[in-house]
């Protein structure tokens, strides 16, 4: 097929794609000219019954009468394109001066708060933060902090065991395995990690915050709450160290200076001596009123005595478990409940609500991602 005739065919493809008037217009062209029963591709289909010689000579025009095609169809298109965004464009206009519309925020929620207000407020005291594994052995979590087998806390309902075994570890079977009811696990990893450091010990001086699980759940616990820890070990400390920073942690977690402090003599496995520490309370709206932390005497007219952490000195049977010699070294720890601070804080009431999952919750005790509040310098003012 010569090209004298395809060119009627192209004369007409290209009024065709001119006078499109749109891209419906334009498109119906294409299938006309490029479709299965198009034009040009009933030409294409020729070429299976021309002979060598035939198809040698028109097989190049008809393709090049195609892909002329093709182009003119996509320059076509391209102008429609942009001619409609041009008027688009013209056609719409944006007030800049309306303020933007509102989208959903997410918050920080409160335990993560305060989890950032404790981190803020013991490193200024110098400690690091220790994590460890939330799923441990009973070694770990109950034999090397000097609690028996005959102890309450390792009994099933209080609790939470996992049913198999644990595989051994080179040749041996560790501990029943559970999931930890407090940070403390961390404290003897650290404690045996700073000796795989340095033989014979060396200072510690961190806290381990973190979720633990017991088989307990009302107002006031929930089977998963948090909880932080704090543990010093280093030569010559003495309770008046423990005294001293429990002062000056909670003075600064509550920003308060008036704070008033009381240690009871108490009983922990762990420590000994162990001492509960309570501290001065008021209720606000009379005796109806919610507790608030306002400090000044306990014992004062319309006050009273909570209780708010355990901590003491560490027992000398955990400092050999863990490898340290209790003649050169001592120390003290402490552990107090992160979601029972936040509700001190924050004037919540109820534990399980922490973990509901309910919106409205979140947005009125949440805190924004930008303007969380921040207790830096806050220590070191009160030193």
């Amino acid at each position: 097929m010569s090209t004298d005739n395809l060119e009627p065919i192209a004369r007409e493809a290209r009024n065709l794609i001119a006078n499109a008037r749109g891209l419906a217009e334009l498109e119906a062209a294409r299938v006309a000219l490029l479709g299965k029963q198009g034009s040009i591709s009933a030409l294409l289909k020729t070429l299976g019954a021309m002979s060598p010689e035939e198809r040698q000579a028109s097989a190049p025009a008809i393709q090049a009468l195609r892909q002329e095609v093709a182009d003119a169809l996509g320059q076509r298109r391209m102008a429609m394109e942009a001619a409609a965004l041009d008027e688009r464009l013209a056609a719409e206009t944006l007030d800049l001066s309306l303020p933007a519309p509102e989208r959903p925020q997410g918050s920080v929620h409160p335990v993560s708060q305060v989890m950032e207000e404790l981190a803020e407020i013991f490193a200024d005291l110098g400690f690091s933060v220790a994590t460890g594994p939330e799923i441990e052995d009973d070694w770990y979590n109950f034999s090397a902090l000097n609690m028996p087998e005959s102890h309450p806390a390792r009994a099933m309902h209080d609790t939470f065991y996992f049913p198999d075994p644990a595989p051994a570890i080179d040749g041996q079977a560790p501990g029943r395995m559970l999931l930890r009811t407090h940070t403390s696990p961390v404290q003897v990893r650290t404690m045996l990690g700073t000796l795989d450091r340095q033989p014979g010990g060396a200072p510690v001086r961190i806290i381990a915050p973190g979720r633990v699980y017991r088989s307990d759940s009302d107002a006031t616990h929930t089977p998963m709450f948090h909880q932080v820890e704090g543990l010093v070990i280093d030569r010559d400390i003495h309770l008046g160290h423990l005294k001293w920073t429990l002062q000056t942690f909670l003075a600064a977690f509550f920003e308060r200076d008036d704070l008033v402090l009381r240690l009871r003599p108490s009983y922990f496995p762990f420590t000994e001596p162990s001492v509960e520490v309570d501290v001065g309370f008021a209720l606000q709206g009379g005796p109806a009123g919610k507790v608030r932390v306002l400090g000044g005497s306990g014992d004062a007219p319309g006050h009273g005595w909570m209780e708010l952490l355990g901590s003491g000195m560490v027992n000398a049977r955990v400092l050999e478990m863990s490898g340290f010699d209790p003649n050169a070294w001592q120390g003290f720890a402490f552990g107090v409940g992160v979601d029972r601070l936040a509700m001190l804080k924050y004037g919540m009431d109820d534990l399980r609500a922490f973990f509901d999952g309910d919106g409205r919750w979140l947005r009125h005790y949440g805190f924004s991602a930008f303007d969380q509040p921040t207790l830096s310098g806050g220590v070191g003012a009160r030193r």
